[in-house]
């Protein structure tokens, strides 16, 4: 490391105020965090970074997780790794498609024609109507906004300090991870770990979507219990609308109430269907009656007993959650006729009016709160819908992908459980289609017979990827042939956004595209991330990588908790408390933010909390203030040695620091690593630096100890907060050392240590002395007449070490010992100065 001569480079008065723009810019210049890319594969530390979800904004959230990587990153570059740290932006999805629906004003229409002059529309008005615009149109505006959302999002990241590679950035929707998610699709297919078939799918009313089990989540839902008479038996449901929907009833072959009707059929309300009487161990004899509706589909026990007892299916909802025009086979059209077409609330209310008026309703329906299956961003309650869908093989790989988990390296070691939980309880195989338009397209289109129906059995595949189905012409045909009977027809559905965020280790790395950068950066060396996506995110990718090629792509997943407000509620843009960082950012600075960030152990839910960034800025800005204290002494010459008792003792307890911020950072603690760093520099702060400043300001034997142990301890701190508060380390090393901060080597702990325990008896003599004075309303430099130490012989001979030290700090008249077990301090202050 090489000092900075240069004259004047310390401020006189050091401040926060506009140093991440500052080093942002020079960092960037000087392409401070550029990877490399020249060294062999164990010289790199590459790094997974969560693309973040590009619809509108950041909030804290982000800040306090993203953080913990970068602290990571920043660490592994100063210990010599060539750090590949890209940054993504996870921009097709279905929160993107509502943005840009609501922000324009627009809706997208299919059938529509694509407009070339279609202007770009301004944002829409309160309570504009929507115009419908072409799906290829549709999708022009969402590259249009998300391009502006993703600089917001870099200029907030560039602010925060992240130390991004961000000449390798990279989209979800760009043309290369179109090709790699296409690509891999059509390798799965071949395989026949991709398949299509028609089932019954959870469905979002709101988005027209299916939705896979992992983005499921449960929210109490207010409903009502219905007792319903089949002749003279009585069954409880929550969804008498689904009647017309009835297949049979259920009860538990052990429930002797209804063992001798097993097999027998009983007729329904209303429609009068005969329905058979059957058994099965999902039935809950402790439920209501102990007799439940089985209706194709009310629930996901619904569909395990359609399949399981080889049931009919009489679909009642459509995708627009309303109810079909026509009724299911076998189901009156007359009586089916008041519901056609009715939502939900509507079909209940008519369906409860008509067992009303029929005398089949058993009493008067009773209000009930109860949890109900919800997509994640969703807002009404999903419906089960029958439809063609796209899936991924998972549940017969359920063995290798335990063992996958279990080779993975987890910080926090207990978040593996939370991964093996999902794959034990995994209900069936992925579910990766979806009815959107903002996305990457299945590559595949079906010939059309003479009637113009679509074989899905004969998928015809692309020549060059990537491709776009529904404006790209499969080979062989002409456009316009398309929707004609003897023609084509692409597939109309896009990748769920999980589909193609899982291949982030194998596009960042240049699966398909670089192989000498995969071979240095892969498998990666870390997957960040938060614990609510370990069953998403980090089971998709992990099954990814073992359907593609057999390994595991990284070796190391740290897990990040959540934020949460007062009320111990998760703070994020879905809960709606969200907050914006810029505020924070403009009130603290981000440093203190950071610090308020590495402050959240890893794993654990964090409450937000301004008084911890408060405690972090204060910190900052002391860097600043001790760094100029400690470099406002002249350098000492190159011959100088520490050979102060005292000042070998703090340099040995640094060591010790260091020893253990380094083994907490190995180990992903970065909170361990700033709460060890924190502790030694405010006593640095608070007690050394008042130690020996007499005797640095002096020009007697221990002057240039002093000043070689001063700044001796102010670089190993610089470089041990570096990762942590990076702006002002950068800015208080860039006083007096050449290059930056941030790739100096990481300080090395020697083995030193305070042998005599001369620091913590200094700290206690300098506290007793302090505390005395601030009893008696005292200023500090308030003379002491005495002071009589009790203490083992030990002990005494060691404060003797340091006690011109203690005189001058504490202004101490006349220091006496005296011989005793313990430690016990005694002062007397003067009357007078």
């Amino acid at each position: 490391m090489t000092e900075n001569t240069a004259a004047n480079t310390v401020p006189d008065r050091p401040s926060l105020d506009g140093l991440e723009s500052t080093w942002a810019a020079r960092w960037a210049e000087a392409g401070t965090y550029r990877f490399a890319g020249t060294g062999p594969r164990e010289s790199v530390f590459s790094i997974d970074t969560p693309p973040p979800t590009v619809s509108g904004s950041l909030h804290i959230g982000h800040v306090f997780s993203y953080t913990h990587t970068d602290v990571i990153a920043r660490y592994q570059r100063m210990r010599g790794k060539d750090v590949f740290y890209p940054m993504g932006w996870d921009d097709n999805g279905l929160q993107t498609e509502r943005r840009v629906q609501n922000h324009f004003g627009v809706r997208c229409d299919p059938d529509l024609p694509y407009d070339p002059d279609l202007a770009t529309p301004e944002p829409a008005a309160p309570k504009q109507r929507a115009r419908s615009v072409s799906r290829r149109n549709f999708v022009a505006l969402c590259e249009l906004l998300t391009a502006e959302d993703e600089r917001a999002y870099e200029l907030l990241w560039r602010r925060l300090g992240l130390s991004v590679d961000w000449s390798r950035t990279y989209t979800t929707i760009g043309a290369r991870a179109r090709r790699l998610s296409q690509a891999s699709f059509l390798r799965l297919l071949a395989a026949g770990e991709a398949y299509q078939r028609e089932a019954p799918t959870l469905w979002d009313v709101g988005f027209r979507t299916a939705v896979a089990q992992a983005e499921l989540v449960d929210r109490d839902h207010p409903g009502a219990w219905h007792t319903l008479r089949f002749a003279d038996l009585r069954v409880e449901t929550t969804r008498p609308e689904l009647l017309p929907a009835c297949v049979a009833l259920i009860a538990h072959p052990d429930d002797a109430r209804y063992r001798a009707l097993i097999g027998t059929t009983v007729r329904t309300p209303v429609f009068d269907v005969d329905i058979p009487v059957l058994a099965h161990p999902a039935a809950d004899p402790e439920r209501g009656s102990g007799l439940v509706m089985c209706c194709t589909f009310g629930d996901l026990t619904d569909v395990l007993w359609w399949r399981e007892l080889g049931l009919p299916a009489r679909t009642v909802i459509g995708r627009d959650g309303r109810l079909l025009p026509d009724p299911p086979p076998g189901v009156p059209a007359d009586r089916y006729a008041e519901l056609a077409g009715a939502t939900v609330h509507s079909a209940r209310e008519r369906i409860v009016t008509m067992l009303r008026a029929g005398g089949e309703l058993d009493g008067e329906p009773r209000p009930t709160v109860r949890p109900v299956k919800f997509y994640e961003k969703g807002d009404k309650p999903l419906e089960i819908v029958s439809s063609r869908q796209w899936f991924i093989r998972s549940t017969t790989h359920r063995d290798v992908l335990l063992d996958r988990g279990r080779e993975l390296a987890w910080h926090p070691e207990y978040m593996r459980t939370r991964y093996e939980n999902w794959v034990h309880g995994l209900a069936g195989d992925w579910l990766i289609s979806r009815q959107r338009f903002f996305g990457v397209p299945f590559p595949l289109w079906y010939p059309l017979d003479a009637d113009g129906e679509p074989d899905h059995d004969r998928p015809i595949r692309p020549a060059t990827l990537p491709v776009d189905p529904s404006s790209d012409t499969p080979p062989g045909y002409t456009e316009d042939q398309r929707g004609r009977p003897g023609g084509f027809t692409g597939d109309p559905d896009v990748m769920d956004t999980w589909a193609t965020s899982s291949l982030t280790p194998l596009l960042v790395c240049g699966a398909d595209d670089d192989p000498a950068l995969f071979a240095r950066t892969y498998p990666m060396d870390l997957r960040p991330q938060a614990h609510e996506i370990i069953r998403t995110w980090l089971f998709a990718t992990v099954l990814r990588a073992e359907l593609d090629s057999g390994t595991l792509p990284w070796r190391t997943a740290a897990i990040s908790g959540w934020i949460l407000d007062p009320d111990r509620k998760k703070m994020g843009k879905s809960t709606g408390n969200g907050l914006g960082p810029a505020e924070l950012l403009d009130s603290f600075g981000a440093d203190a933010v950071r610090y308020w960030a590495a402050s959240g152990r890893p794993g654990t839910d964090t409450a937000f909390d301004p008084a911890k960034m408060r405690i972090g800025r204060r910190l900052a800005t002391k860097l600043l203030h001790a760094g100029r204290f400690a470099l406002g002494f002249p350098a000492p010459d190159d011959d100088a040695a520490v050979t102060e008792p005292i000042d070998r003792a703090v340099l040995g307890t640094l060591d010790e620091v260091v020893a253990d911020a380094t083994a907490a950072l190995d180990a992903f603690d970065y909170t361990e690593a700033l709460e060890r760093t924190e502790r030694f520099f405010w006593f640095w702060c608070d007690d050394y630096l008042e130690l020996v400043k007499d005797r640095a300001y002096g020009d007697g034997p221990g002057a240039a100890s002093a000043r070689l142990a001063l700044r001796t301890a102010l670089s190993v701190l610089q470089r041990l907060f570096a990762p942590l508060l990076p702006f002002a380390a950068e800015e208080t090393w860039s006083w007096w050392r050449a290059g930056s901060v941030h790739t100096a080597p990481w300080p090395v702990a020697g083995g030193g240590s305070d042998p005599a325990g001369l620091v913590p008896l200094a700290r206690a003599v300098l506290a007793a002395v302090r505390g005395a004075k601030s009893r008696a309303k005292l200023s500090m430099r308030s003379p002491v007449a005495e002071l009589v130490i009790a203490c083992a012989p030990a002990d005494q001979a060691a404060l003797a070490s340091v006690e011109g030290d203690l005189r001058a700090a504490g202004v101490l008249r006349d220091v006496r010992y005296r011989t005793a077990t313990g430690l016990d301090i005694a002062v007397r202050l003067s009357a007078a100065p």
